[in-house]
Formats: C-alpha cells, structure tokens, sequence
C-alpha cells in the first residue's frame, strides 16, 4: 500500500443501538445547513428578512431530495427494475443515488412554492442561495467517499482513492482509482467563490448569480464525467450527463446574456421580501415618532435653556469678567472691605 493514497472508509455507517448513523445522510445535512446559513446572510445583505431563507427551504429541500432521487431511477432504472433486481431498493437513498439535475429541477418547484406563500420573487432568492447551493454539493459529494462509489478510472496519482468493496453481484474492486467525488467537491468550492466575488464585482441580480452557478457547475461536471467509470447511458460517444451538463450549460449562458442586457443591476431592496419591507417602514415610523416626543417632554432642550445651565453660564461670565480686570481687582476689593467701619453691637 502506498501512503500517499487516500484511503476509503472501513464502513459509511454506525449504529447507535438500533439506530442506523448514516454517513451519507450527514453529509448531506451538513450541506444543506451550510446552503441555508450563507443563503440567509446573503438575503438580508441584499434587504430581506431573515428567517425568509428557511421558511422557503423548508419546502425546497424535500422537493430537491425527491427530484434528486427520481433522476437517478429513472435515468438508472435497470438498477432496480428487472430480472433479479428488488424495485423496493429505488427507496434506500440512504445507500446514494440522487441526480443534482433531478433535484434542481423539482427543488426550484419547491422553493417557488414557498416563495409565492411568503409573496417572494424567485430570482434573488435562488441569486441569494447560489453560492451555498454549490457548497452543499461539494459537502454532499463527501457521501460519496464514505460509500466507495462514484470514482474514476485507474490511476497510479499519490492522491487515488484506494477502493476495496464488494459489490451486490458479488464482484470485488480493489484498486486505487480517481477521486472523482474530491474533484467535484473542490469544483464545487471554486464555483461557490466565483459567485461570490462576481456579484459582489458586477451587481449581478434577476437570477443571474444563480444562472452563473448553473453555467460553471456544467463546465465541471462535463470534465468529471470523462473520468467516470460507472454504468450510464450512452448516446454519440458521450455518457447521459454529459449532454445534460451541455445543454443546462447553453440555456444558464443564454439567461446570463439575455436577462443581463435587459435588466441589469439588482432589485430594489424594498421589492425583495415584503416582510423586510415591513420592518423598514414600522422602524421608519417608530424613529419620526420619536422627536415631537422628544420636543414636548424637553429632551432636546437647547443648551442654556434650565436653571443649571443659566447658573453655569453666570458663574462663566463672573469668572470672564474678574480675570479681565487684571491682578490687583481681587486687592483692591480687599482693602476696601478692610476700610469700612465696624458697627458696633
């Protein structure tokens, strides 16, 4: 064995009691933590609320893990359907299996669900969420690691992936192999950061830091794909991903060049989220109440205005006025008092 390899876990999965530990499951979890904590930092800097985020992700979620699934059965069917095969398997996500172009799909339908309850326009929201989305996936490829699947073809590169399991027909694979799952993974990072350094550079707004996400994700995914050896679907040479990632590609650039030329910029902050709107207006009228309050209790009094500060300000002038008349004043005040007559009891 060489130590320069990275080495595949034992087992993806702990038991506490009875209860299955799934490592995959976590992975996912933590990217969709990820998604939510830097999607909602980045709604309110653009004006939201803050809680908009989650409450729209609550619905966005399970729709994506549902389309993520579907893609993958659909498009791997003969996995579970068929001579030998168990149709039930197609509901152990558990064991992986989930098609990112699957779960985009059918979470946007979730998010504009819960985005139409919450009277949310969908583009700045996914805008907003675009770079975590991307951070999610690079967290949730880490499944994949703990699965042994999704790698590449044999290498002999000190960073291959040692892979040693079994798999259902019986067939042991044993052999160092690309980490297509780091290669995602850091991809993934790369593109999160992209989005971020470009909204902040060009403004980008009405969808288009999402459009960006979706253009530079495909370019990786097309180039992974290559590397890949498990079964897909074949058409012209090319596996099914790859004309997917060509075709999300051209129609992510299309939106980027057609919505920038006609709405450029980004929405107006009072647009965005009418629950923040909300905020803004009651904190607006709360502070213009405040100051004829102030006014007639005499908080913003002008200075000199009561006795302290009328006292203050005679004491100021007597002070000004002695050390005006020079040295000898304080004297000659004294020998006059000295000069007076004595009245005698």
């Amino acid at each position: 064995m060489n130590i320069a390899y990275i080495p595949s876990p034992s087992r993806g999965v702990l038991y506490l009691g009875p209860v299955p530990l799934r490592a995959y499951a976590f992975c996912i979890i933590i990217g969709v933590v990820v998604a939510v904590w830097l999607g909602s930092k980045r709604w309110v800097a653009r004006g939201g609320a803050k809680h908009t985020v989650g409450d729209i992700a609550v619905w966005a979620v399970p729709f994506g893990l549902v389309g993520g699934r579907l893609y993958h059965v659909i498009t791997d069917h003969q996995l579970y359907f068929g001579d030998g095969r168990n149709p039930w398997n197609a509901f152990k996500i558990w064991e992986g299996g989930l098609g990112i172009w699957g779960a985009i799909a059918l979470g946007a339908v979730g998010a504009w669900i819960g985005a139409r309850r919450r009277g949310v326009p969908l583009p700045p929201w996914a805008d907003a969420l675009a770079p975590g989305i991307a951070l999610a996936q690079a967290c949730g490829r880490w499944g994949n690691w703990f699965n042994q699947e999704l790698y590449g073809k044999a290498t002999t590169l000190p960073w291959g992936l040692e892979i040693d399991k079994t798999l259902p027909d019986g067939e042991v694979v044993h052999g160092v192999y690309h980490p297509t799952f780091l290669y995602e993974s850091l991809w993934c990072v790369g593109v999160a950061l992209l989005v971020i350094w470009a909204d902040r550079r060009f403004t980008l707004g009405h969808g288009r830091a999402f459009a960006l996400y979706v253009a530079a994700y495909t370019v990786g995914r097309f180039w992974i794909e290559a590397l890949r050896i498990d079964e897909a679907h074949r058409f012209f040479g090319l596996r099914l991903n790859d004309w997917t990632a060509i075709v999300v590609f051209l129609g992510a650039v299309a939106y980027l060049v057609i919505v920038g030329k006609k709405r450029p910029g980004r929405e107006d902050p009072d647009s965005i989220d009418p629950v923040s709107r909300d905020e803004r207006a009651a904190a607006a009228a709360a502070a213009a109440a405040e100051g004829p309050a102030d006014e007639a209790d005499g908080t913003d009094r002008a200075p000199g205005t009561d006795a302290a500060d009328v006292a203050d300000v005679i004491d100021e002038a007597d002070r000004t006025g002695r050390a005006e008349e020079g040295p000898g004043a304080a004297d000659a005040a004294a020998e006059a008092h000295r000069a007076e007559p004595k009245k005698t009891p």
